[in-house]
């Protein structure tokens, strides 16, 4: 899968965890969390997404790994290429 596709999936699932916002106009190493105001649950949420749309699971010790969008993506990108 190509870090475009995977960086469209994570916009995507951001976008569904966080209604009514843009997470495509973020900056991409700009901390999504707070930019798009997500509790703890909302971000839970998105890291089960991402597993339902990439099959990949986040250990939460990995979380700090996937805290911006540059960051998860390429995160992602590494789990994926190792299948």
């Amino acid at each position: 899968m190509k870090r475009e596709d995977i960086e469209a999936v994570v916009i995507q699932k951001l976008a569904k965890a966080a209604p009514g916002t843009d997470p495509g106009s973020l900056d991409r190493d700009e901390a999504y969390r707070d930019a798009l105001d997500l509790d703890s649950m909302d971000f839970l949420r998105f890291v089960d997404a991402l597993h339902e749309a990439l099959g990949v699971d986040v250990p939460e010790a990995h979380y700090p790994k996937i805290l911006t969008i540059r960051a998860c993506t390429a995160y992602l990108e590494a789990v994926l290429a190792k299948r």
